[in-house]
């Protein structure tokens, strides 16, 4: 916990005592004043127990009202905290206790962490959370904040898929045993469903169900536009980021999505204005950069597309795939000499670390090594690389789907997305 002179801080929830109105993760709750000050009584006392004269004298300012008027007000308390209303007990006797679990301060820091979208971000909020889970085995919160990381860590391209993945679901069964199926675990459910399973309209209907039990939870419309990208629902995609920067404008995946999407739908000056913007809020943030990146090489602005790849690559230079993006854009811009070095090394990066074979997929077939780019594709499958959703949709496939091999490849890379709606 967290206490300053106008505020206070814990878990999720920030007290402001100027306005008297609690907040969580930024979006204010109801909460009356007169349960506002008994949270606050309880919040100043944590971790001791105030029986009924002290919480009259702490939170009604020594006004008697009944004790079933106190249990109540408390109750309003707990639920206006929801998962998190577990925090406060009560025992006869001894009277009303809130404790902040010891894993509170690693769980913030964790997501502090996990922002930074970075391989060692995410290793060092792994390692936040798993510590908290060890300290308190019970807290939902750090099962969910592993969740949430090996989901991501498989996402980038980061970790093997089919390793990070199974301990995704692991910990994401755990946090919903001990917390409940709330939006953000449901949204994580859904973005695995569509990233790792590849069912897609399975994961619509989950990421659907989040949005509607939080609408300002603006990862789930990040997810959804991801998502409506790979259906090749290209102004719907556009509809769930519209839906996101009105839930909150500054969420760094945001931009950086519109730019994908908007070379999705090959509008690229579009989409260069939009990537520009993005580094202007998120400038460390990789994915903003390699899309800015693949759009300028679309409008022949080579030069400047390599620099951006580059700068991807020394912003998380522990991802080795981003190599692989720099080097098939050398090759398609005559650099033959320098791309063959670039696969040179991945290959040799490949035999001690995961390398997405999407990407090298994408830089064989830059070097005219077609059958093996159609090899490699199909080891992507095998390794069940997150990429393949968008397989569809990204301009950077228009040469190899012009090849008759892609659409048995496709055929393998959906099918369970078929399966599902029995087509």
């Amino acid at each position: 916990m967290t206490v300053g002179s106008e505020r206070i801080v814990f878990g999720p929830f920030c007290l402001d005592l100027a306005a008297i109105r609690i907040l969580k993760d930024g979006s204010e709750l109801e909460l009356r004043p007169q349960a506002f000050r008994a949270l606050l009584a309880l919040l100043r006392h944590s971790g001791h127990h105030l029986d009924y004269q002290q919480m009259i004298h702490h939170a009604w300012n020594g006004t008697v009202v009944s004790k079933h008027t106190v249990a109540v007000t408390v109750g309003e308390v707990k639920k206006a905290l929801g998962e998190y209303g577990a925090w406060i007990a009560y025992r006869p006797g001894f009277g009303y206790r809130l404790e902040i679990p010891k894993s509170d301060d690693l769980i913030r820091t964790g997501w502090h962490f996990w922002q930074f979208r970075t391989r060692e971000g995410f290793d060092k909020a792994l390692a936040c959370f798993q510590q908290a889970a060890l300290e308190e085995p019970t807290d939902s919160r750090a099962h969910q904040g592993i969740a949430a990381t090996c989901l991501l860590l498989g996402t980038y391209g980061m970790w093997p898929p089919r390793e990070a993945y199974p301990k995704f679901l692991e910990a994401h069964a755990r946090a919903v045993a001990l917390g409940g199926l709330t939006p953000e675990v449901r949204s994580d459910r859904g973005h695995g469903l569509h990233m790792f399973e590849r069912k897609l309209h399975q994961a619509e209907a989950e990421l659907i169900g989040a949005r509607q039990e939080d609408p300002k939870l603006a990862t789930t419309h990040v997810r959804l536009a991801m998502l409506y990208g790979s259906l090749q629902r290209l102004d719907d995609a556009l509809d769930a980021l519209a839906a996101g920067y009105s839930a909150d404008p500054l969420w760094l995946a945001l931009p950086a999505t519109e730019v994908c999407i908007r070379y999705f739908r090959r509008e690229h000056d579009c989409a260069i204005a939009c990537a520009k913007r993005a580094l202007e809020l998120h400038p460390y943030l990789q994915l903003g950069r390699i899309y800015y990146a693949q759009a300028l090489e679309s409008v022949g602005q080579t030069e400047e597309a390599l620099r951006q790849y580059r700068l991807a690559c020394v912003i998380c230079p522990d991802v080795p795939w981003l190599q692989a993006l720099e080097g098939a854009c050398l090759a398609r811009n005559g650099h033959l000499t320098q791309a063959r070095g670039v696969l040179t090394e991945l290959e040799s990066v490949r035999q001690t670390e995961y390398v997405d074979a999407y990407y090298l997929a994408l830089l064989l077939d830059a070097l005219g090594m077609r059958d093996e780019a159609f090899q490699t594709l199909e080891r992507a499958l095998t390794e069940n690389s997150t990429v393949l959703p968008i397989l569809d949709v990204d301009p950077k496939m228009d040469s190899l789907r012009r090849d008759p091999r892609f659409g048995c490849l496709r055929d393998k890379v959906f099918a369970a997305n078929t399966a599902a709606v029995g087509v």
